[in-house]
């Protein structure tokens, strides 16, 4: 059975995407850092869709946490087929109050956290005998910054270059790609008072925000796609175009 590794599944984007990928027959390793409950829930998910699945706790931007984690993954399943590279932190503060610290946080996470998954992974990526791919999880803000999180939108633009890179670094054994969506309906933009979600929808020329299973679709056609590597594909209701 192929099996798949989905960083930061314990809510959210992440947790769509282990149910996608339990629903089209992948056994699945729930990765979470916090939340141990949440990604305890999701396992029963992919469980109940009749595969296999494992949850293993483990801060990503550590490289021996990484390289645990894949090593886990590899023993449960006995291989590993793709890896989705969702696990990542916001923070939003001005440049002027923005410490060293929290920008260098909040870019271990997001960047190294996914080189280091994917360098613990590679050779077992390798080895696959599914069409084995890499999906990093980025952002519309990689393209339009951020005034408020310049470190989070820096660490989704480095995102689009790692995967470029690892795109040419890889080819032809393992394809690598990456979905930048823009609002999606989540934890992280719950907290949004009214009139910021207003003026957000107003510049979506689809009129709403997405849904976490909608980038879900984006991960599983990139995973599916067997002559793409080295793409980013947008998914934001037409707001990227304006």
């Amino acid at each position: 059975m192929p099996a798949a590794l989905v960083t930061g599944s314990s809510r959210g984007i992440g947790r769509a995407i282990a149910t996608r990928f339990a629903r089209d027959g992948y056994d699945v390793a729930v990765n979470y850092h916090t939340s141990e409950a949440a990604a305890a829930d999701v396992a029963r998910t992919v469980r109940d869709l009749g595969q296999e699945a494992t949850v293993v706790g483990a801060d990503v931007s550590d490289p021996d946490a990484a390289a645990r984690l894949v090593a886990e993954t590899r023993t449960a399943f006995g291989g590993l087929d793709h890896v989705v590279n969702n696990a990542g932190i916001d923070q939003h503060v001005y440049t002027e109050a923005l410490s060293p610290a929290d920008f260098d946080h909040v870019m271990d996470v997001n960047v190294n956290g996914a080189f280091n998954v994917t360098k613990a992974a590679l050779t077992h990526l390798r080895d696959a005998a599914d069409d084995p791919s890499v999906t990093n999880v980025s952002s519309i803000l990689a393209y339009t910054g951020a005034a408020i999180e310049c470190h989070y939108a820096s660490s989704k633009g480095a995102l689009v270059s790692l995967t470029k890179s690892h795109a040419s670094d890889f080819a032809p054994d393992v394809r690598v790609n990456a979905v930048a969506p823009g609002h999606v309906e989540t934890d992280m933009t719950a907290d949004r008072s009214d009139a910021e979600r207003r003026q957000a929808r107003e510049r979506i020329p689809l009129g709403r925000f997405g849904r976490p299973d909608e980038i879900a679709d984006a991960v599983a056609y990139l995973r599916d796609a067997t002559f793409v590597t080295g793409e980013t594909l947008n998914v934001n209701g037409g707001e990227l175009m304006r």
